[in-house]
């Protein structure tokens, strides 16, 4: 969009959000001029074989969020995504994180707030779009993405059924890219910054205490994350907060992610059949 482009034009575009429609083999693009990511958001929608939109049933589905330095096409570009939607009978909606967004509000207001844009844009219009329910809606991540999705399912867990991290960075001073890449977002990084503290899911866990609802937690062995997943899960139990760790051989790499995505597709799966998961 034209920045000389009237104003009036500019909010109309804005309300409509751009539905530019690609539909392929049951994928849809949507482009969204959102005024809290003061920019556009790519989202690819992938909608499982024999999927309609008039099935008085509703499908369930899965928020799928990529890695640092990722965009909306990472997971697509990777596998195929299609196949996935229609192995297990799930929407899979994969948004643009940015490269470096990590799925927060910046503390410079003027500047992306990617968590608001969830809240107020992102979820009710795929809510509305694909008939969501929040008892068959999941969300996961990799790496980055891990940490945006436990983040947003610790926000408001009514909208989930359960939530996942693959990789995910659930405590920020975990990661290298504390004091380079998420000072862009979170502002000086140090050992007590509250940014820091307060943005790190391992921190936020006290708010769902006594949830009854689960997170999938998942990390190659051999990541340097691992010690997120075992310090996440390990103040999950102490809150008597349900979780399922599983760290297998792996490193923090796409072989690992792809594999561990059809694990969490699996399992949700199972969980929206009631069939259980073990507990």
């Amino acid at each position: 969009m034209k920045k000389d482009q009237p104003v009036k034009s500019r909010i109309m575009y804005t309300v409509m959000l751009l539905l530019a429609v690609n539909l392929v083999y049951g994928q849809k693009k949507y482009v969204i001029d959102s005024k809290n990511l003061k920019t556009t958001d790519t989202i690819l929608v992938f909608t499982p074989n024999g999927w309609s939109e008039n099935s008085k049933e509703t499908t369930p589905a899965l928020y799928l969020l990529h890695g640092w330095s990722g965009c909306w096409r990472n997971w697509s570009d990777k596998t195929d995504i299609q196949s996935f939607s229609d192995k297990y009978g799930f929407i899979i909606i994969t948004p643009d994180g940015f490269y470096n967004g990590w799925y927060l509000n910046n503390v410079d207001t003027a500047k992306m707030q990617w968590r608001t844009f969830f809240d107020q844009e992102l979820y009710p219009m795929m809510a509305k779009d694909y008939k969501l329910d929040p008892e068959k809606t999941f969300i996961t991540g990799l790496s980055m993405g891990g940490h945006g999705a436990i983040n947003i399912f610790l926000d408001d867990i009514k909208r989930f059924r359960a939530a996942g991290s693959m990789s995910g960075v659930l405590n920020l001073m975990d990661t290298r890219l504390k004091s380079s890449q998420i000072t862009e977002v979170l502002g000086p990084y140090a050992d007590d910054a509250p940014s820091f503290i307060n943005a790190s899911a391992l921190n936020r866990l006290e708010s769902i205490k006594g949830t009854d609802k689960i997170m999938l937690i998942t990390c190659g062995a051999q990541d340097g994350l691992a010690k997120s997943a075992t310090d996440f899960t390990k103040r999950c139990d102490e809150l008597k907060i349900p979780n399922i760790l599983i760290l297998s051989p792996g490193v923090h790499s796409w072989k690992y992610w792809i594999y561990s995505l059809d694990l969490h597709l699996y399992m949700f799966s199972r969980i929206v059949r009631n069939e259980g998961i073990g507990y």
